[in-house]
């Protein structure tokens, strides 16, 4: 019987290397796929203007990336179950004295299945969380490599609205400068008349107000009518007189 049980126990454990070995090279394979599915998006994101066809096209590693997962998802439930049969068996064992040596080996099978387990899904949440991001970027560049190859007339005929635009904006601002000068020279002048008319109405009130001043006022003026009159006449009689003088 306990040699039945020991053979039993060391078949598991031999199941269990055996399923270890595998993930252990199917997880470095996988990992290997992941960082090989970033290197190339970034080597095809690099010759995107001139090569678009990379080695391994990203729907490839897609299919190898899902058959790869579920064939580790497959060891890892079936590790899983051969841990459980150990555990099991080392509750049930009936030589007391083989149960710490027994938990201890059951402790080490089950830190590797959760190294692994940890391992696989940090690979495939690092794997997805790259093919989010790629996906994303290659349709931005899509919709710029459309923008730009539908609208490269339109970009030509924008600049030319755009310049036009600024041409109109500076010739506005030109008319706004003029407008202002002449409403500026409108406002000086109107002040300058107004300044006339008071002047004005000031001497009529000053002459009104003081008629002996008007009329001297009159006279001076009278008197320097009558005088430049005579210095006129003067001044002719004298030419005429040099005249007549110089023709003799």
């Amino acid at each position: 019987m306990a040699a039945g049980s020991s053979n039993y126990w060391e078949d598991l454990r031999k199941q269990a290397r055996q399923l270890e070995n595998e993930l252990d090279l199917k997880l470095v394979s996988f990992s290997k796929l992941c960082t090989s599915y970033s290197s190339s998006r970034d080597g095809r994101r690099d010759r995107y203007s001139s090569d678009t066809t990379p080695l391994l096209n990203g729907s490839s590693q897609d299919r190898m990336f899902e058959t790869m997962a579920v064939e580790i998802e497959q060891l890892l439930g079936k590790l899983t179950g051969i841990n459980d049969k150990m555990a099991e068996y080392t509750n049930s064992a009936g030589v007391p004295s083989l149960n710490a040596a027994l938990m201890h080996t059951l402790q080490r099978h089950r830190d590797i299945l959760q190294d692994y387990t940890h391992e696989f899904h940090k690979t495939k949440a690092n794997f997805l969380a790259i093919r989010e991001r790629e996906n994303l970027l290659g349709s931005v560049r899509k919709d710029i490599e459309s923008y730009k190859s539908g609208s490269g007339v339109n970009n030509r005929r924008t600049e030319l609205f755009l310049k036009e635009h600024e041409h109109l904006r500076n010739s506005d601002r030109l008319i706004e400068e003029t407008i202002s000068i002449a409403m500026a020279t409108k406002e000086n002048m109107t002040s300058q008349r107004g300044m006339l008319k008071s002047i004005q109405s000031k001497m009529n009130t000053l002459a009104n107000r003081f008629p002996a001043v008007n009329s001297l006022i009159q006279r001076i003026n009278l008197r320097k009518r009558r005088d430049s009159l005579i210095l006129g006449g003067v001044i002719g009689v004298c030419t005429i007189l040099l005249l007549l003088y110089a023709f003799h």
